[in-house]
């Protein structure tokens, strides 16, 4: 961890590789943790000492009171959530405001935001995207069209600000035809959620990472989603409405190029996708259903069903390019214990064509496998790499030479104490 960096941490396939474990884990080692990328669509799950904690808008580094945490300008927050996830960690001993910050020109996700999702969805019909429904998306669309609220706005001339936008949406769902949401309730929590956020230090985020990085302080900055749903080069249009690759971290949290450390790229032993979009490994037979059932894979914050599939060594490649990753760190790799064997995705095929590079459009294409025998031993207890079985050895040096990428860190349980390092990090 290079002092004055900014070292990225991301998730680089369609999210949920347990980010939140692996930035709590490394935390220790920076003085600053700081998410510059979506809202409440993330859950970051982090499981020590016995309890559970699933953060939505907070960086993962919020537990350790030395270090300062950043929600930056690239991030929307929903003010009624923020107040109940940051209400949830208060009351389990967490203080929050000696060791938040909030950028002022991250936007607001409004309550009209969350019913135009759902509007948005339902008049896709069978073409729906499968948000979470938590008005990320209308909320950057109003970003880029030049007509949202900023967490600034609630300092001064908020009621006039929060009228207009209000009732701009209004008469877009009335356009629509859409009724189905009574506003009164979720409004006044939403309300009572903007009094809290005035209590949080308010401030230019950018100009506070980039103080911190001259006086020679390291940063970490926490991805949400993953590299594979980014707005640019993800699976459009199944995608998320932010950039959640490295190129993320600069526009994100105002930072220059030149700043950027270390990229670590977090990827699953196998593969996962929450929602609609093209999977081709996804896997519609008993072992899918296996890896669901051992890897306890639903959604932190939908707690709807991921597709599973074996890992697909093609989208890796793309995502490394893509985000420069310089470090690979493997989770749940105990997850497949008991698989006899194990099968990798090489490279795709459509009809007569077999190609190993990410495709413009991935609809169509299924997966082309090789198998490796698998290690049939429970390693959820191990922390040493010394007492790895040799088929687990030979799986890693497998995905080492395919992705010509180190593996630095594996995760082969939930618990903190999980995580080994294989490499100096």
């Amino acid at each position: 961890m290079a002092k004055g960096k900014v070292d990225a941490l991301l998730g680089i396939v369609f999210g949920d590789e347990g980010k939140g474990k692996v930035v709590d884990w490394f935390t220790p080692h920076y003085d600053v943790v700081a998410r510059f990328a979506g809202g409440p669509n993330a859950g970051h799950t982090i499981i020590f000492n016995g309890k559970k904690f699933v953060l939505r808008s907070i960086p993962s580094g919020i537990f350790d009171a030395g270090k300062l945490n950043i929600i930056g300008n690239g991030c929307v927050i929903a003010p009624d959530l923020f107040m109940a996830e940051a209400k949830e960690l208060e009351t389990a001993g967490y203080s929050l405001s000696d060791r938040l910050v909030i950028s002022r020109r991250a936007h607001l996700i409004l309550p009209t935001h969350r019913v135009l999702d759902r509007a948005y969805e339902a008049a896709k019909g069978k073409d729906a995207v499968g948000t979470t429904g938590k008005g990320i998306g209308p909320t950057y669309s109003d970003k880029a069209a030049r007509i949202g609220l900023r967490v600034g706005d609630i300092l001064e001339g908020f009621e006039e600000k929060y009228a207009r936008l209000k009732k701009r949406h209004l008469q877009i769902l009335s356009d629509m035809g859409f009724t189905d949401f009574d506003l009164a309730k979720d409004e006044a929590l939403w309300l009572e959620g903007v009094d809290y956020l005035r209590r949080y230090r308010l401030e230019d985020t950018e100009v506070v990472i980039n103080r911190a990085l001259a006086e020679g302080k390291s940063v970490l900055a926490e991805g949400a989603q993953g590299s594979l749903l980014d707005i640019d080069h993800g699976t459009y249009p199944f995608v998320s409405s932010s950039n959640t690759t490295a190129g993320g971290v600069c526009t994100g949290l105002g930072v220059a190029p030149n700043k950027i450390g270390r990229v670590f790229g977090i990827f699953k032993a196998y593969s996962t996708r929450v929602g609609s979009g093209p999977f081709p490994v996804e896997l519609f037979d008993a072992t899918g259903d296996r890896l669901r059932e051992i890897g306890c894979e639903y959604g932190a914050v939908t707690g709807r069903n991921r597709r599973c599939g074996w890992i697909d060594l093609v989208a890796l490649k793309y995502a490394i390019m893509i985000n420069g990753v310089t470090d690979l760190v493997m989770m749940k790799s105990d997850v497949l214990d008991t698989f006899d064997t194990i099968r990798v995705c090489t490279a795709y095929r459509k009809d007569d064509m077999i190609i190993d590079t990410m495709p413009y459009d991935t609809a169509g294409w299924e997966a082309v496998y090789e198998d490796l025998p698998g290690w049939s031993t429970p390693i959820s207890n191990l922390r040493r790499k010394e007492d790895f079985p040799q088929a687990f050895c030979d799986y890693i040096a497998y995905i080492e030479h395919n992705l010509q990428t180190p593996i630095s860190i594996i995760s082969v349980s939930p618990d903190r104490e999980a995580t080994i390092t294989l490499r100096e990090v």
